[in-house]
């Protein structure tokens, strides 16, 4: 994924609020040094000393919510992590299972230090002496960028108390959801559990354990070195801040953007270049998330209200813009597939739902002429919150959508047989892997 770079702002001085904010002053083949990074922002253990657990107070004044895709107050986890007797620990989530998601692997790439500054500021606040790392075993830039930036930081005297460790997990969509996260931190498989105690009351080694996606975090560190004030002079009253958005697809420049909460999904499409060819639809929040189609999603802005309207939500920040010449069924099959080969095989939901869901899809991408959708809706309502974690949910909404979005398209596979789209690859699916 590709990012956008600015000149460095001055020297320990709150930038300007205009963006980018997280991706300012990153250099386009390498990650910023710690030398480079202290230049620009300033040692994060003057800013830990200052702000000490008053912190927790300047996030919540700062309105920031997680970037990791559920859009939770951040400061709800500080405090329920906070409430626990035992010291917590903090783990960094940055295993970005989500395919079509780019975002915090930029961010590691490029501005490792600003990732593990958030870290380091929300441990000292919470009196957590240790903060993980978790990024996938397959992430092999990611995890020397990190070894990098997390051996020179042990050499300086800035991160105080807190100790920072890298860990990998295994590659997978599910492997990244937090309860999954935290078991394989503890030597099991990294499959979602459902049953109490959660991560914030016990966790990795059996204490209380804030799980915070990478972004979130790097909006942590600016917010501790420059104030919630600063931070919510971008976004909206209600959204405030900047977000990471991976935008791919028909457009000339894919790659990872920083928008302000707000800003019109045209105005998006406009900076990574405009649409290379018509579009039909859009997929807005990833494999969890929505298909709107291409006139409506010209009206929407990236705020949660805007999106909901619509039925969608940003998720995790990833758009991609499907062609009108591909079939938008078969796309949708593809990735039913994928979702329900990912599933963690724990529960019924996911095991025999999904599977009958992504055949039903697949049938009617197959030009087999089979009128699935009666079923197919039946099966959707079915695996719909009984599922041992949120991943049939996400699945059915993406499928949903589709049936709502290319309704013509299926028209046309069971009156002709084809759709006479292109049964392309728009949307990957990773080679499938199992822990």
């Amino acid at each position: 994924m590709s990012a956008t770079a600015s000149a460095p702002a001055a020297r320990h001085r709150a930038p300007a609020a205009a963006l980018p904010r997280l991706l300012g002053g990153i250099h386009s083949d390498r990650a910023l040094t710690l030398e480079e990074h202290v230049a620009r922002y300033g040692p994060i253990g003057a800013v830990v000393a200052r702000r000490g657990k008053g912190l927790v107070g300047l996030i919540e004044e700062s309105g920031l919510r997680g970037r990791g895709g559920s859009n939770f107050p951040t400061v709800t986890k500080l405090r329920a992590v906070a409430g626990q007797r035992r010291r917590p620990v903090v783990v960094v989530n940055a295993t970005e299972g989500e395919p079509v998601s780019g975002k915090d692997r930029v961010l590691l790439r490029h501005a490792p230090h600003l990732v593990l500054d958030g870290a380091v500021a929300v441990a000292a606040a919470l009196g957590a002496r240790e903060a993980i790392v978790a990024v996938s075993s397959d992430a092999a830039v990611e995890r020397a960028a990190l070894v990098h930036a997390i051996a020179a930081r042990g050499r300086s005297t800035g991160d105080g108390r807190v100790s920072l460790r890298l860990a990998t997990v295994p590659p997978g969509f599910v492997s990244g959801e937090e309860s999954a996260l935290v078991q394989s931190l503890n030597g099991g498989p990294a499959r979602p559990t459902f049953k109490p105690p959660l991560p914030y009351e016990r966790g990795v080694g059996g204490a209380p354990t804030l799980v915070q996606n990478a972004e979130t975090l790097a909006h942590v560190a600016l917010i501790a070195r420059f104030g919630a004030q600063w931070f919510r002079e971008a976004g909206t009253p209600a959204e405030p801040g900047s977000t990471l958005v991976t935008i791919s697809g028909a457009v000339r420049r894919p790659g990872v953007l920083e928008v302000a909460f707000g800003t019109p999904l045209a105005a998006l499409v406009e900076r990574a270049g405009g649409y290379t060819e018509p579009v039909q639809a859009i997929l807005i929040g990833g494999y969890f998330g929505t298909w709107v189609g291409a006139d409506r999603a010209r009206t929407l802005a990236l705020a949660d209200a805007d999106l909901r309207r619509a039925g969608a939500a940003l998720g995790a920040g990833s758009i991609v813009a499907l062609p009108a010449s591909a079939c938008g069924v078969a796309e949708t099959a593809r990735i039913a597939r994928y979702l329900a080969d990912e599933s963690a095989g724990q529960c019924g939901s996911c095991v025999h739902g999904l599977a009958a869901v992504a055949g039903a899809v697949e049938r009617l991408a197959r030009l087999e002429r089979a009128d699935e959708r009666r079923r197919l809706a039946g099966w959707l309502g079915q695996v719909k919150g009984r599922g041992a974690c949120r991943h049939p949910d996400g699945a059915a909404r993406f499928v949903e959508s589709a049936l709502v979005v290319f309704a013509d398209e299926v028209e046309r596979h069971l009156r002709h047989g084809t759709c006479g789209k292109r049964a392309g690859t728009i949307l990957p699916v990773p080679e499938r892997r199992r822990s």
